[in-house]
């Protein structure tokens, strides 16, 4: 059994680092070397369009040439990402000779030095090796940072700098489409505030410490219901305990998580604000909608279905609407598409532009409608389409159809 290596973490921050190779492999690796503050120079003739951009914004040196012998003087770490073995170990040579550790990347067991599966978590930076097993090594250092990221795994932390309330959009349904920083929070919450439309399968993953408050069950009224939450989050971040507000969607697309940023802020609470996948366009892109696409769609308007568009407490110029060619995506509308469907037939929309009705989309309980604007409300009614649903409106509704082998 061959020595294992020593794993250790450098500072390299104002220290000179050189990478020779600007292709997929150096691109990889650049992103953490810079971050760590180091002074990194790249040495190659040629580099990915990513390695160029990073040169281009001033967060690396690139010399655009050949390696020569002498390149790794003053450097403090070396690593070697070219695809020409010869290169690999001129380089590596040379850093034997000037005592300067040196990875190779296209045979790490070659070099002096490896670079662990890392990843970074709250501070804590995760690195693994198995001894050139680098396919088990990543997967070792995901599952860690996914344990300690829903809180499997304690850190020994709790946030002190996130106290009182955090508005996390919890995506559009699927648990696994909440962002990582939205579970992570999740994980550490004291207290949760959770819509119906959020991903509810999380809860059940929560401690039996955590006091779940199911947003939907308080009094019903559009006002007073929205004052009783804001009065939820208020009350018990003010009892000294973290309380993740858990909305669908995005808290600022008509989740109306501003409202209850301005209530906290009134209140002197702070507040930490997650956005979350929009089911707007996610879940229109789960069901094959793109709500633009090269050629056919240079706009998209996401509307409020909430209220009709003759109701006197419309915000939405209707007309401007119809007259535009691109995409209408209709939220919480699909009781009153008969009504949204006849102003933009009438403002000028064709009657046979495709729509795509899709209900409780990225969920188990999915369905796709797909019609067209004059037929859309009818067909609503005979398929027994229901809410919660994301309606589109526009040419990339029927781009579908052009699409082999998906149902």
């Amino acid at each position: 059994m061959s020595e294992q290596h020593y794993l250790v973490g450098l500072d390299l921050a104002g220290r000179r680092v050189v990478v020779v190779g600007g292709g997929i492999v150096a691109q990889r690796r650049l992103p953490r070397l810079v971050g760590s503050g180091a002074l990194v120079e790249v040495v190659s003739p040629e580099a990915t369009p990513s390695v160029e951009a990073m040169a281009d914004a001033g967060e690396l040196v690139w010399h655009r040439r050949e390696y020569r012998p002498g390149d790794l003087s003053g450097a403090w770490y070396v690593l070697c990402c070219t695809s020409d073995t010869a290169v690999n170990v001129a380089v590596a040579e040379e850093a034997e000779r000037v005592r300067v550790f040196c990875v190779r990347a296209d045979a790490g067991s070659e070099g002096s030095a490896v670079t662990p599966a890392s990843g970074e978590y709250e501070g804590l930076l995760v690195g693994v090796l198995a001894g050139g097993a680098h396919q088990r090594s990543a997967a070792v250092r995901d599952g860690l940072l996914d344990a300690l990221r829903e809180g499997r795994v304690p850190d020994g932390a709790r946030a002190p700098e996130l106290p009182g309330v955090a508005l996390v959009g919890g995506g559009p349904g699927d648990p696994e489409l909440i962002t990582v920083r939205g579970r992570r929070l999740l994980a550490r919450a004291d207290v949760v505030v959770a819509d119906r439309l959020g991903p509810r399968e999380l809860l059940d993953e929560l401690a039996p410490t955590v006091e779940v408050i199911d947003a939907a069950k308080i009094p019903y009224g559009r006002a007073a219901t929205q004052d009783a939450i804001n009065d939820a989050l208020i009350t018990h971040a003010k009892a000294g305990k973290f309380v993740v507000r858990l909305k669908g969607g995005d808290p600022y697309l008509f989740g109306r998580g501003f409202e209850e940023l301005i209530a906290c802020a009134e209140a002197g609470v702070p507040v930490t604000v997650v956005p979350g996948i929009t089911s707007a366009f996610s879940v229109p892109a789960a069901v094959d909608v793109p709500v633009t696409h090269r050629g056919v769609a240079h706009e998209v308007v996401v509307v409020s279905g909430h209220i009709g568009p003759d109701d006197p407490a419309s915000l939405t110029d209707w007309d401007a609407l119809a007259r535009l060619g691109g995409t209408v995506v209709i939220m919480m509308g699909v009781d009153k598409l008969d009504r949204f469907a006849a102003v933009l037939i009438a403002g000028g929309r064709a009657g046979d532009t495709p729509v795509a009705v899709v209900q409780e989309g990225t969920t188990r309980n999915q369905r796709v409608l797909r019609s067209t604007l004059d037929r859309v409300a009818a067909d609503v009614v005979e398929r027994g389409i229901r809410p919660p649903a994301v309606t589109v409106v526009g040419p990339v509704a029927g781009l579908a159809r052009e699409l082999v082998g998906r149902d």
